[in-house]
Protein backbone atom coordinates (compact mmCIF):
# COMPACT_ATOMS: atom_id res chain seq x y z
CA UNK A 1 0.00 0.00 0.00
CA UNK A 2 1.29 3.56 -0.90
CA UNK A 3 1.58 6.09 2.16
CA UNK A 4 -0.07 9.56 0.64
CA UNK A 5 0.88 12.81 2.50
CA UNK A 6 0.92 16.55 1.45
CA UNK A 7 4.46 16.99 2.66
CA UNK A 8 7.09 14.76 2.86
CA UNK A 9 10.33 15.80 5.75
CA UNK A 10 13.38 14.01 5.84
CA UNK A 11 15.30 14.36 8.56
CA UNK A 12 14.21 15.11 12.01
CA UNK A 13 16.62 17.18 13.16
CA UNK A 14 15.53 20.51 14.68
CA UNK A 15 15.09 21.96 10.96
CA UNK A 16 12.67 19.17 10.31
CA UNK A 17 10.81 18.97 13.46
CA UNK A 18 10.35 22.69 13.65
CA UNK A 19 9.25 22.78 9.57
CA UNK A 20 6.55 19.42 10.95
CA UNK A 21 5.10 21.61 13.62
CA UNK A 22 4.60 24.79 12.02
CA UNK A 23 2.99 22.90 8.96
CA UNK A 24 1.01 20.32 11.48
CA UNK A 25 -0.26 23.57 13.13
CA UNK A 26 -1.54 25.15 9.87
CA UNK A 27 -3.16 21.78 9.26
CA UNK A 28 -1.24 20.32 6.98
CA UNK A 29 -1.00 16.68 6.41
CA UNK A 30 2.74 15.89 6.61
CA UNK A 31 4.83 12.74 7.13
CA UNK A 32 8.48 13.18 9.24
CA UNK A 33 11.17 10.20 8.89
CA UNK A 34 14.19 10.11 10.61
CA UNK A 35 16.46 7.23 9.65
CA UNK A 36 17.89 7.33 13.56
CA UNK A 37 15.66 5.08 15.88
CA UNK A 38 15.43 8.12 18.67
CA UNK A 39 17.26 11.48 19.39
CA UNK A 40 20.66 11.14 19.96
CA UNK A 41 22.56 12.56 23.24
CA UNK A 42 25.63 14.31 20.90
CA UNK A 43 26.34 17.92 21.37
CA UNK A 44 26.03 19.60 18.07
CA UNK A 45 23.77 22.92 18.54
CA UNK A 46 23.53 24.59 21.93
CA UNK A 47 21.89 28.18 21.24
CA UNK A 48 18.62 28.93 19.92
CA UNK A 49 19.32 33.00 19.04
CA UNK A 50 16.78 35.54 19.49
CA UNK A 51 15.52 35.38 15.74
CA UNK A 52 14.86 31.81 16.38
CA UNK A 53 13.10 32.32 19.95
CA UNK A 54 10.79 34.90 18.18
CA UNK A 55 9.68 32.51 15.80
CA UNK A 56 8.92 29.56 18.51
CA UNK A 57 7.49 32.48 20.39
CA UNK A 58 5.09 32.80 17.67
CA UNK A 59 4.16 28.96 17.59
CA UNK A 60 4.11 28.65 21.02
CA UNK A 61 6.94 26.83 22.12
CA UNK A 62 9.19 29.59 23.97
CA UNK A 63 8.50 29.18 27.15
CA UNK A 64 8.82 25.15 26.60
CA UNK A 65 12.39 25.79 25.57
CA UNK A 66 13.75 28.59 28.09
CA UNK A 67 12.21 25.77 30.95
CA UNK A 68 14.33 22.68 29.06
CA UNK A 69 17.10 25.01 28.07
CA UNK A 70 19.70 26.72 30.55
CA UNK A 71 18.16 28.61 33.87
CA UNK A 72 17.53 31.46 33.02
CA UNK A 73 19.70 32.76 36.37
CA UNK A 74 22.97 31.33 34.57
CA UNK A 75 25.83 34.16 33.24
CA UNK A 76 26.95 33.64 29.80
CA UNK A 77 30.22 35.12 29.80
CA UNK A 78 32.93 34.54 27.67
CA UNK A 79 36.44 33.77 28.71
CA UNK A 80 40.03 33.65 27.12
CA UNK A 81 42.29 31.41 29.86
CA UNK A 82 44.95 29.60 30.01
CA UNK A 83 43.09 26.78 32.46
CA UNK A 84 39.96 26.91 34.75
CA UNK A 85 42.62 27.92 37.48
CA UNK A 86 44.96 30.61 36.15
CA UNK A 87 43.40 34.29 36.40
CA UNK A 88 41.74 35.03 33.21
CA UNK A 89 43.47 36.69 30.31
CA UNK A 90 40.11 38.14 29.04
CA UNK A 91 36.53 38.59 30.47
CA UNK A 92 33.52 39.23 28.29
CA UNK A 93 30.56 39.96 30.10
CA UNK A 94 27.55 39.06 28.21
CA UNK A 95 23.56 39.49 30.43
CA UNK A 96 22.00 35.88 31.61
CA UNK A 97 18.73 35.41 30.31
CA UNK A 98 16.82 36.67 32.75
CA UNK A 99 19.02 40.08 32.72
CA UNK A 100 18.19 39.93 28.73
CA UNK A 101 14.67 39.62 29.40
CA UNK A 102 15.08 42.49 31.63
CA UNK A 103 16.39 44.84 29.04
CA UNK A 104 14.25 43.84 26.68
CA UNK A 105 10.84 44.45 28.62
CA UNK A 106 12.59 48.15 29.09
CA UNK A 107 13.42 48.61 25.78
CA UNK A 108 11.13 50.21 23.41
CA UNK A 109 12.90 51.83 20.56
CA UNK A 110 12.66 48.91 17.96
CA UNK A 111 16.43 47.90 18.82
CA UNK A 112 15.51 44.90 21.14
CA UNK A 113 14.24 41.63 20.33
CA UNK A 114 11.24 40.15 21.93
CA UNK A 115 12.54 37.30 22.47
CA UNK A 116 16.32 37.25 23.63
CA UNK A 117 18.61 34.15 23.07
CA UNK A 118 18.65 30.85 24.73
CA UNK A 119 21.17 28.40 25.78
CA UNK A 120 19.78 24.73 24.95
CA UNK A 121 21.51 21.90 23.32
CA UNK A 122 20.63 20.29 20.64
CA UNK A 123 20.15 16.86 22.49
CA UNK A 124 17.64 19.11 24.67
CA UNK A 125 15.60 20.21 21.84
CA UNK A 126 15.59 17.53 19.51
CA UNK A 127 13.30 15.51 22.27
CA UNK A 128 10.98 18.42 22.74
CA UNK A 129 10.56 19.01 19.43
CA UNK A 130 9.79 15.55 18.84
CA UNK A 131 7.19 15.53 21.66
CA UNK A 132 5.04 18.37 20.38
CA UNK A 133 5.44 17.34 16.16
CA UNK A 134 3.78 13.64 17.90
CA UNK A 135 0.44 15.71 19.64
CA UNK A 136 -0.15 17.31 16.08
CA UNK A 137 -3.48 15.33 14.36
CA UNK A 138 -1.64 16.07 10.62
CA UNK A 139 1.65 14.89 11.44
CA UNK A 140 3.01 11.48 11.45
CA UNK A 141 6.34 11.04 12.95
CA UNK A 142 8.39 8.57 12.04
CA UNK A 143 11.72 7.53 13.15
CA UNK A 144 13.70 4.33 12.43
CA UNK A 145 12.72 4.90 8.57
CA UNK A 146 15.38 5.56 5.59
CA UNK A 147 14.89 7.09 2.57
CA UNK A 148 16.34 5.11 -0.08
CA UNK A 149 15.09 6.62 -3.63
CA UNK A 150 12.81 9.54 -5.23
CA UNK A 151 10.88 10.33 -8.11
CA UNK A 152 9.78 13.35 -9.06
CA UNK A 153 6.67 13.66 -11.71
CA UNK A 154 4.21 16.73 -12.52
CA UNK A 155 2.09 16.12 -9.66
CA UNK A 156 4.38 15.01 -6.81
CA UNK A 157 6.87 12.96 -5.33
CA UNK A 158 6.98 8.88 -5.14
CA UNK A 159 9.34 7.97 -2.25
CA UNK A 160 10.68 4.51 -0.68
CA UNK A 161 11.34 4.17 2.61
CA UNK A 162 13.27 1.36 4.65
CA UNK A 163 12.36 0.21 7.98
CA UNK A 164 14.60 -3.17 8.77
CA UNK A 165 14.65 -4.51 5.26
CA UNK A 166 11.23 -3.73 4.56
CA UNK A 167 10.50 -0.90 2.12
CA UNK A 168 7.16 1.54 1.41
CA UNK A 169 5.80 3.74 -1.20
CA UNK A 170 5.16 7.22 -0.26
CA UNK A 171 3.32 9.65 -2.24
CA UNK A 172 3.45 13.34 -1.17
CA UNK A 173 2.70 16.41 -3.31
CA UNK A 174 6.05 18.29 -1.58
CA UNK A 175 8.96 16.86 -0.09
CA UNK A 176 11.72 18.53 1.94
CA UNK A 177 15.29 17.56 2.44
CA UNK A 178 16.33 18.49 6.05
CA UNK A 179 18.90 16.00 6.14
CA UNK A 180 22.32 17.52 6.83
CA UNK A 181 25.00 18.25 5.45
CA UNK A 182 25.26 14.76 4.05
CA UNK A 183 22.29 15.18 2.59
CA UNK A 184 21.23 12.25 0.83
CA UNK A 185 18.08 14.48 -1.04
CA UNK A 186 20.98 17.20 -1.92
CA UNK A 187 23.03 14.22 -3.62
CA UNK A 188 20.35 12.37 -5.46
CA UNK A 189 18.97 15.83 -6.65
CA UNK A 190 22.99 16.50 -8.01
CA UNK A 191 22.81 19.64 -6.54
CA UNK A 192 26.37 20.92 -5.41
CA UNK A 193 27.77 22.59 -2.46
CA UNK A 194 30.08 25.47 -3.07
CA UNK A 195 32.51 27.19 -1.16
CA UNK A 196 35.42 26.42 0.98
CA UNK A 197 35.31 22.83 2.59
CA UNK A 198 37.69 21.23 5.05
CA UNK A 199 38.95 24.75 6.25
CA UNK A 200 39.96 22.92 9.74
CA UNK A 201 39.44 19.41 11.93
CA UNK A 202 38.90 18.93 15.05
CA UNK A 203 37.65 16.70 17.58
CA UNK A 204 34.56 17.28 19.49
CA UNK A 205 33.80 15.43 22.68
CA UNK A 206 31.18 15.33 25.07
CA UNK A 207 32.14 15.27 29.04
CA UNK A 208 29.28 14.81 31.70
CA UNK A 209 31.29 16.54 34.82
CA UNK A 210 28.47 17.36 37.55
CA UNK A 211 30.53 19.92 39.49
CA UNK A 212 32.79 21.37 37.52
CA UNK A 213 30.76 24.41 37.06
CA UNK A 214 29.82 24.73 40.73
CA UNK A 215 33.22 24.69 41.62
CA UNK A 216 34.08 27.77 39.19
CA UNK A 217 35.52 30.50 39.67
CA UNK A 218 38.49 28.01 41.31
CA UNK A 219 41.26 29.40 42.44
CA UNK A 220 42.16 32.77 40.69
CA UNK A 221 40.68 30.88 37.78
CA UNK A 222 37.93 32.50 35.58
CA UNK A 223 33.90 32.68 36.97
CA UNK A 224 30.67 31.00 35.18
CA UNK A 225 29.85 31.50 32.03
CA UNK A 226 29.47 29.76 28.67
CA UNK A 227 32.64 29.47 26.60
CA UNK A 228 35.98 29.27 27.63
CA UNK A 229 38.53 29.22 25.05
CA UNK A 230 42.13 28.12 26.08
CA UNK A 231 45.12 29.72 24.39
CA UNK A 232 47.33 26.97 23.20
CA UNK A 233 48.31 25.91 19.61
CA UNK A 234 45.76 23.29 19.74
CA UNK A 235 42.17 25.65 19.16
CA UNK A 236 41.16 24.20 22.71
CA UNK A 237 37.59 25.00 23.45
CA UNK A 238 35.21 24.27 26.24
CA UNK A 239 31.63 24.99 26.06
CA UNK A 240 29.01 24.83 29.18
CA UNK A 241 26.00 22.94 28.07
CA UNK A 242 22.08 23.59 29.18
CA UNK A 243 22.24 21.38 32.26
CA UNK A 244 25.63 22.80 33.48
CA UNK A 245 26.77 19.18 34.10
CA UNK A 246 27.78 18.61 30.53
CA UNK A 247 30.33 19.84 28.65
CA UNK A 248 31.66 20.27 25.25
CA UNK A 249 35.46 20.42 24.18
CA UNK A 250 36.87 20.94 20.88
CA UNK A 251 40.40 20.77 20.18
CA UNK A 252 42.89 19.90 17.34
CA UNK A 253 44.69 16.44 18.75
CA UNK A 254 45.61 13.51 16.94
CA UNK A 255 42.87 10.82 18.91
CA UNK A 256 39.78 10.31 20.65
CA UNK A 257 41.97 9.32 23.74
CA UNK A 258 44.32 12.58 23.64
CA UNK A 259 40.53 14.40 24.34
CA UNK A 260 40.62 13.42 27.68
CA UNK A 261 44.21 14.80 28.54
CA UNK A 262 43.05 17.82 26.74
CA UNK A 263 40.15 17.86 29.17
CA UNK A 264 41.97 17.68 32.37
CA UNK A 265 44.70 20.32 31.06
CA UNK A 266 41.84 23.05 29.95
CA UNK A 267 40.41 22.46 33.48
CA UNK A 268 43.80 22.20 35.52
CA UNK A 269 42.21 21.20 38.76
CA UNK A 270 41.07 17.60 39.50
CA UNK A 271 37.43 16.95 38.77
CA UNK A 272 35.54 13.62 38.15
CA UNK A 273 34.24 13.23 34.39
CA UNK A 274 33.09 10.67 31.85
CA UNK A 275 33.71 11.19 28.23
CA UNK A 276 30.26 10.47 26.36
CA UNK A 277 31.16 10.73 22.72
CA UNK A 278 33.91 12.02 20.79
CA UNK A 279 34.13 12.30 16.98
CA UNK A 280 36.00 14.42 14.58
CA UNK A 281 34.55 17.02 12.51
CA UNK A 282 35.49 19.37 9.96
CA UNK A 283 35.01 23.46 9.49
CA UNK A 284 33.46 24.42 6.49
CA UNK A 285 31.51 27.20 4.73
CA UNK A 286 29.56 25.86 2.07
CA UNK A 287 26.05 26.69 0.02
CA UNK A 288 23.95 24.99 -2.35
CA UNK A 289 24.00 25.64 -5.86
CA UNK A 290 20.23 25.55 -5.68
CA UNK A 291 17.72 25.33 -2.67
CA UNK A 292 14.87 23.80 -4.85
CA UNK A 293 14.32 21.40 -7.49
CA UNK A 294 10.67 20.85 -8.88
CA UNK A 295 8.79 19.91 -6.08
CA UNK A 296 11.51 19.18 -3.32
CA UNK A 297 13.54 21.40 -1.70
CA UNK A 298 16.49 22.02 1.03
CA UNK A 299 16.57 23.37 4.34
CA UNK A 300 18.97 23.72 6.86
CA UNK A 301 22.59 21.95 7.05
CA UNK A 302 21.11 19.96 3.66
CA UNK A 303 21.46 23.64 2.06
CA UNK A 304 24.30 25.63 4.10
CA UNK A 305 27.29 24.59 6.20
CA UNK A 306 28.97 27.03 8.33
CA UNK A 307 31.56 27.26 11.11
CA UNK A 308 29.74 27.42 14.46
CA UNK A 309 31.44 30.51 15.00
CA UNK A 310 28.85 33.25 15.45
CA UNK A 311 25.71 30.55 16.39
CA UNK A 312 24.54 31.00 12.69
CA UNK A 313 24.21 27.04 11.51
CA UNK A 314 20.81 25.97 13.19
CA UNK A 315 19.06 29.32 13.49
CA UNK A 316 20.11 29.48 9.86
CA UNK A 317 18.26 26.29 9.60
CA UNK A 318 15.18 27.31 11.65
CA UNK A 319 14.95 30.37 9.49
CA UNK A 320 14.45 28.48 6.46
CA UNK A 321 11.52 26.21 8.34
CA UNK A 322 9.57 29.05 9.30
CA UNK A 323 9.97 30.80 5.51
CA UNK A 324 8.96 27.25 3.75
CA UNK A 325 6.10 26.50 6.13
CA UNK A 326 3.94 29.16 5.41
CA UNK A 327 4.40 29.33 1.24
CA UNK A 328 3.90 25.44 1.08
CA UNK A 329 0.75 25.80 3.57
CA UNK A 330 -0.10 28.69 1.07
CA UNK A 331 -0.33 26.52 -1.90
CA UNK A 332 -1.51 23.64 -1.19
CA UNK A 333 -4.63 25.44 0.56
CA UNK A 334 -5.00 27.21 -2.91
CA UNK A 335 -4.52 31.07 -2.02
CA UNK A 336 -0.86 30.86 -3.00
CA UNK A 337 0.27 31.72 -6.48
CA UNK A 338 3.70 29.85 -8.05
CA UNK A 339 5.98 32.47 -7.61
CA UNK A 340 5.79 31.62 -3.65
CA UNK A 341 7.28 28.73 -3.64
CA UNK A 342 9.76 30.07 -6.06
CA UNK A 343 10.68 32.98 -3.64
CA UNK A 344 12.24 30.19 -0.85
CA UNK A 345 15.56 29.59 -2.95
CA UNK A 346 15.31 32.91 -3.83
CA UNK A 347 14.77 34.52 -0.07
CA UNK A 348 16.58 31.92 1.75
CA UNK A 349 19.53 31.20 -0.23
CA UNK A 350 20.74 34.79 0.06
CA UNK A 351 20.56 34.64 4.14
CA UNK A 352 22.10 31.46 3.98
CA UNK A 353 25.24 33.31 1.93
CA UNK A 354 24.95 36.21 3.75
CA UNK A 355 25.28 34.25 7.43
CA UNK A 356 28.23 32.31 5.90
CA UNK A 357 29.83 35.41 5.19
CA UNK A 358 29.19 36.40 8.70
CA UNK A 359 30.56 32.97 10.47
CA UNK A 360 33.89 33.34 7.95
CA UNK A 361 34.01 37.17 9.39
CA UNK A 362 34.03 35.89 13.13
CA UNK A 363 36.01 32.85 11.77
CA UNK A 364 39.16 34.92 11.04
CA UNK A 365 38.74 37.11 14.01
CA UNK A 366 38.98 34.08 16.63
CA UNK A 367 41.97 32.99 14.11
CA UNK A 368 44.14 36.24 14.05
CA UNK A 369 43.94 36.22 18.09
CA UNK A 370 44.35 32.68 18.31
CA UNK A 371 47.77 33.32 15.98
CA UNK A 372 49.07 35.91 19.28
CA UNK A 373 49.57 32.67 20.93
CA UNK A 374 53.58 31.88 21.52
CA UNK A 375 55.32 28.87 23.92
CA UNK A 376 56.10 31.64 25.64
CA UNK A 377 52.75 32.63 26.61
CA UNK A 378 52.98 30.90 30.32
CA UNK A 379 56.57 32.06 31.28
CA UNK A 380 57.04 34.52 34.37
CA UNK A 381 59.11 37.16 31.89
CA UNK A 382 58.80 40.19 29.62
CA UNK A 383 58.30 38.65 26.88
CA UNK A 384 55.44 36.32 28.48
CA UNK A 385 53.51 38.79 30.43
CA UNK A 386 53.87 40.34 25.62
CA UNK A 387 52.49 37.90 24.69
CA UNK A 388 49.45 37.33 27.36
CA UNK A 389 49.13 41.12 26.94
CA UNK A 390 48.96 41.17 22.54
CA UNK A 391 46.77 37.97 22.68
CA UNK A 392 43.85 39.10 25.26
CA UNK A 393 43.91 42.86 23.75
CA UNK A 394 43.68 41.31 20.32
CA UNK A 395 41.00 38.82 21.60
CA UNK A 396 39.28 41.77 23.12
CA UNK A 397 38.51 42.91 19.58
CA UNK A 398 38.46 39.73 17.51
CA UNK A 399 36.19 37.57 19.84
CA UNK A 400 33.75 39.62 19.95
CA UNK A 401 32.87 38.87 16.49
CA UNK A 402 31.82 35.31 17.46
CA UNK A 403 29.60 36.46 20.04
CA UNK A 404 28.04 39.40 18.59
CA UNK A 405 26.01 38.66 15.66
CA UNK A 406 22.41 40.69 16.23
CA UNK A 407 22.55 42.65 13.17
CA UNK A 408 22.91 39.06 10.99
CA UNK A 409 20.53 37.56 13.49
CA UNK A 410 17.88 40.00 13.04
CA UNK A 411 18.40 42.48 10.43
CA UNK A 412 18.58 40.27 7.27
CA UNK A 413 16.32 41.43 4.61
CA UNK A 414 14.82 39.76 1.30
CA UNK A 415 16.25 42.00 -1.28
CA UNK A 416 14.56 41.80 -4.65
CA UNK A 417 11.94 38.95 -3.62
CA UNK A 418 9.15 38.16 -5.98
CA UNK A 419 6.52 38.38 -3.26
CA UNK A 420 8.18 41.93 -2.18
CA UNK A 421 6.89 45.40 -3.34
CA UNK A 422 10.69 46.20 -3.78
CA UNK A 423 12.53 49.43 -3.05
CA UNK A 424 15.62 49.96 -4.58
CA UNK A 425 18.39 50.30 -2.32
CA UNK A 426 17.28 49.99 0.99
CA UNK A 427 20.02 50.08 5.07
CA UNK A 428 23.48 48.33 4.55
CA UNK A 429 23.40 44.64 5.95
CA UNK A 430 25.56 44.49 9.04
CA UNK A 431 26.61 41.70 11.36
CA UNK A 432 27.08 43.29 14.64
CA UNK A 433 24.35 46.06 15.07
CA UNK A 434 20.76 45.83 14.36
CA UNK A 435 18.87 48.89 13.00
CA UNK A 436 15.34 48.49 13.27
CA UNK A 437 13.49 49.34 9.76
CA UNK A 438 10.70 48.73 8.36
CA UNK A 439 12.45 48.45 4.51
CA UNK A 440 9.75 46.32 2.47
CA UNK A 441 11.44 42.56 2.69
CA UNK A 442 12.67 43.02 7.07
CA UNK A 443 11.65 42.01 9.70
CA UNK A 444 8.94 43.90 11.60
CA UNK A 445 10.67 45.58 14.51
CA UNK A 446 9.47 44.24 18.19
CA UNK A 447 7.54 47.33 20.15
CA UNK A 448 5.27 47.34 23.23
CA UNK A 449 2.00 48.77 22.87
CA UNK A 450 0.32 51.30 25.96
CA UNK A 451 -1.24 48.23 27.35
CA UNK A 452 1.93 46.84 27.72
CA UNK A 453 1.32 43.41 25.21
CA UNK A 454 4.05 42.88 22.79
CA UNK A 455 2.79 43.95 19.17
CA UNK A 456 4.35 40.72 17.54
CA UNK A 457 1.87 39.40 19.70
CA UNK A 458 -1.52 40.68 18.00
CA UNK A 459 -0.43 40.23 14.54
CA UNK A 460 -2.94 37.30 13.47
CA UNK A 461 -2.29 34.06 10.90
CA UNK A 462 -2.30 35.30 7.21
CA UNK A 463 -1.37 38.65 5.76
CA UNK A 464 -1.97 42.01 8.21
CA UNK A 465 -1.88 45.51 7.37
CA UNK A 466 -1.24 47.61 10.05
CA UNK A 467 -2.90 50.83 10.37
CA UNK A 468 -0.96 52.97 12.75
CA UNK A 469 -1.10 56.37 14.80
CA UNK A 470 -5.16 56.74 14.27
CA UNK A 471 -4.68 56.87 10.43
CA UNK A 472 -7.71 57.33 8.61
CA UNK A 473 -6.90 55.66 5.69
CA UNK A 474 -9.63 54.07 3.15
CA UNK A 475 -7.82 50.61 3.53
CA UNK A 476 -11.14 48.27 1.37
CA UNK A 477 -9.38 48.50 -1.64
CA UNK A 478 -6.68 46.82 -0.44
CA UNK A 479 -8.94 44.15 2.13
CA UNK A 480 -11.52 43.83 -1.38
CA UNK A 481 -7.73 42.89 -3.53
CA UNK A 482 -6.66 39.80 -0.69
CA UNK A 483 -10.17 38.44 -0.43
CA UNK A 484 -11.12 38.49 -3.98
CA UNK A 485 -7.79 35.67 -4.12
CA UNK A 486 -8.80 34.00 -0.81
CA UNK A 487 -5.93 34.73 0.91
CA UNK A 488 -6.33 35.37 4.39
CA UNK A 489 -5.99 39.34 5.75
CA UNK A 490 -6.91 41.10 8.66
CA UNK A 491 -6.93 44.60 9.29
CA UNK A 492 -4.98 45.59 12.40
CA UNK A 493 -5.99 49.06 13.86
CA UNK A 494 -3.21 50.12 16.15
CA UNK A 495 -3.48 53.82 17.56
CA UNK A 496 -0.23 53.66 19.66
CA UNK A 497 1.90 56.41 18.77
CA UNK A 498 5.09 54.86 19.98
CA UNK A 499 4.68 51.95 16.89
CA UNK A 500 3.94 55.03 14.62
CA UNK A 501 7.02 56.92 15.47
CA UNK A 502 9.49 53.59 15.51
CA UNK A 503 7.99 52.42 11.76
CA UNK A 504 7.50 55.74 10.50
CA UNK A 505 4.65 55.12 7.98
CA UNK A 506 0.99 55.03 8.73
CA UNK A 507 0.45 51.61 7.14
CA UNK A 508 2.67 48.59 6.78
CA UNK A 509 1.64 45.12 5.14
CA UNK A 510 2.70 42.47 6.55
CA UNK A 511 3.04 38.84 5.60
CA UNK A 512 2.65 35.53 7.67
CA UNK A 513 6.29 35.29 8.97
CA UNK A 514 6.09 38.74 9.95
CA UNK A 515 8.54 40.24 7.25
CA UNK A 516 7.17 43.80 6.18
CA UNK A 517 5.83 43.31 2.12
CA UNK A 518 5.26 47.18 1.62
CA UNK A 519 4.15 50.33 3.06
CA UNK A 520 2.99 53.83 2.54
CA UNK A 521 1.37 56.55 3.92
CA UNK A 522 -1.60 56.26 1.57
CA UNK A 523 -3.15 52.76 0.29
CA UNK A 524 -1.51 51.65 -2.92
CA UNK A 525 -2.52 52.99 -5.95
CA UNK A 526 -2.77 49.61 -7.20
CA UNK A 527 -4.43 47.03 -4.35
CA UNK A 528 -5.02 44.58 -7.19
CA UNK A 529 -1.24 44.16 -7.91
CA UNK A 530 0.36 44.44 -4.02
CA UNK A 531 -2.08 41.62 -3.60
CA UNK A 532 -0.58 39.63 -6.38
CA UNK A 533 2.65 40.16 -5.78
CA UNK A 534 2.30 38.98 -1.99
CA UNK A 535 0.18 36.27 -2.81
CA UNK A 536 2.93 34.94 -5.92
CA UNK A 537 0.55 35.46 -8.45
Amino acid sequence: MTLKTDVLIVGAGPVGLTLAIDLGKRGIDCMLIESKEAPQFLPKMERANARTMEMYRRIGLADKIRAAGLRGDCPMDVYVALSLKEPPLLRLRYPSVDEAKADCRVTNDGSSPLEPYQLISQYSLEPLLKSVAETLPSVRVRYGNELTGFEQDADGVSATITRGGESQNVRATYMVGCDGGASFVRRQLGIKLRGEGGLMELRQALFYCPDLFERLPHGNGPGRGRHYHIADDKATFLIMQDSTKHWTLHAVVGSDEEMKAQFEKAVGFPVEYEMLSCAPWRQNLLLADRYRDRRVFLAGDAAHLVIPTGGLGMNTGVGDAFDLSWKLAATLQGWGGAKLLDSYEHERRQVGERNIGASRYASIGRRKWRSMYRPNIRDNTLEGRQTREILARTADVEQRKTNEMIGAEMGYRYVDSPIIMDIPGGPEHLFREYVPTTWPGARLPHVWLDDGTALQDRIPEGYTLLVLGGSRADVAGLQQAFQSLQAPFTVLNMPDQVAREIYGFDLILLRPDMHVVWRGQQPPEDPALVAKVATGR
